[in-house]
């Protein structure tokens, strides 16, 4: 199953498929979801990147995701979820399919190949949401936040890792990471003192992962 949903173009599919859906195109920081809002749709990002978000009680927001091209999202709707529990922004300049509950569960059903692509992302989202827990639980700060930046980049995914992320602040990496924005400050400079990373002045101008990063992670 998973070489056949690994080689299986899921856009191209999915934009010739005939199905009831709609291309959003979102400007940078731009919601596509709030939390709370109507559950009836699931998405499918062609370009660009989505941060999803919750936001608790007291107001304070935690990131739980950072998303881009070939991730689906929005899929509590296909268990019965009514409402959101979450928030979806753009990082980017995106542009998102939205596919219609109905829909998606009609094709998931008749189409083997997407079926099959859909299952292996699901599969590899509960991967990774344990690893986070794990990482939270049991990792400093300095490795949560290379782990963070390494998945930014993509390392660990089927495509060739990207050299270059997205435009992101400080503020965002300290909501993933769970630590103040004042220690996230103090650990980029340090990957960048170590040749880890680059970035000139702000890092929502885009930041340069090189792969020696990993060693943050690996260590003992």
């Amino acid at each position: 199953m998973g070489k056949r949903a690994t080689n299986f173009n899921a856009q191209a599919f999915l934009e010739s498929a005939g199905l009831s859906k709609k291309i959003v195109g979102y400007g940078r920081s731009e919601a596509i979801f709030s939390q709370g809002d109507r559950c009836d749709a699931v998405m499918y990002i062609q370009k660009g990147g989505v941060k999803l978000s919750v936001l608790s009680k007291t107001g304070r927001e935690a990131v739980v995701a950072m998303l881009g091209p070939g991730d689906f999202f929005g899929e509590g709707c296909l268990a019965g979820q009514p409402l959101r529990i979450g928030s979806a922004t753009a990082i980017a300049p995106s542009t998102v399919l939205v596919i219609e509950k109905k829909q998606m569960l009609k094709v998931l059903h008749t189409e083997r190949t997407l079926s099959d692509r859909f299952i292996a992302h699901m599969l590899s989202r509960n991967v990774r949401i344990e690893q986070d827990l794990i990482d939270q639980l049991f990792n400093s700060s300095e490795r949560r936040l290379a782990r963070a930046l390494l998945l930014l980049a993509r390392y660990g995914k089927y495509q060739k890792p990207r050299q270059v992320v997205p435009k992101i602040s400080q503020e965002t990496l300290s909501k993933m990471v769970g630590t103040t924005r004042s220690r996230v400050n103090f650990f980029m400079n340090k990957f960048k003192r170590l040749g880890f990373i680059q970035y000139d002045g702000d890092l929502e101008a885009g930041i340069k992962i090189n792969g020696s990063l990993l060693s943050v992670v690996l260590r003992d």
